[in-house]
């Protein structure tokens, strides 16, 4: 059976009040190996980031907001939630919410913040990643910011759930052969941080990749 909306929010509100799965849920769709940060790195040198794991309703089925980065970027097509970096005196949350804003003209008003997943490590970007998750009742009209994001995906949490859009391949990157967990939803691939903080948030709703 189909979750309704207010089912993934109930289930998720629940889980985020209680001790989070972590990253043990994260390393289901973690590439491998894991890239550690260098020997010796300066904690100050890390700089914090914010993601928006937005849920809203069409037609009572929940759906996430992702964003596929436009070319130019770094990092560019690959698929990502809206985020980037915090701001001085900025909450994470503050500031998952305006780069949402800012990337994809979410209007803010209505849009309630649930809770934060657990913050994910980005060794090869030089980020610690604080994902955000908020909802809203409606469904939001979005616009893409030029020359930052190609594609907005609006998708189903039934197809994120749906362990048949599951796949794993061998790539390489930066010299080394790396094992990629994924999920083919819609088009594109999703993948690294983004598949990181799908797979814990999935796991609030009961997600099991082994099944």
């Amino acid at each position: 059976m189909t979750p309704t909306f207010d089912d993934v929010i109930a289930l998720v509100r629940a889980g985020l009040a209680g001790p989070l799965p972590g990253a043990s849920a994260q390393a289901v769709l973690a590439p491998r190996p894991r890239r550690n940060w260098p020997p010796g790195l300066d904690p100050d040198d890390i700089r914090d980031a914010a993601g928006l794991l937005l849920l809203f309703p069409i037609e009572d089925r929940a759906h996430v907001v992702l964003t596929v980065r436009a070319d130019a970027l770094r990092h560019g097509g690959q698929v990502s939630l809206p985020g980037g970096v915090i701001e001085p005196d900025e909450t994470f949350a503050a500031a998952a919410l305006r780069e949402a804003h800012e990337e994809v003209a979410l209007p803010l008003g209505g849009v309630h913040v649930l809770g934060a997943l657990t913050p994910i490590e980005i060794a090869v970007s030089g980020f610690r990643l604080h994902p955000i998750v908020a909802a809203t009742a409606t469904r939001p009209p979005l616009r893409a910011a030029e020359g930052e994001v190609a594609r907005i995906l609006e998708i189903p949490v039934e197809d994120l759930l749906d362990t048949s859009r599951l796949d794993v391949v061998e790539r390489e990157r930066d010299g080394r052969t790396l094992t990629i967990p994924l999920l083919r939803v819609d088009g594109v691939e999703i993948w690294g941080a983004t598949a990181m903080v799908l797979a814990e948030f999935l796991s609030l709703l009961g997600w099991d990749a082994r099944t």
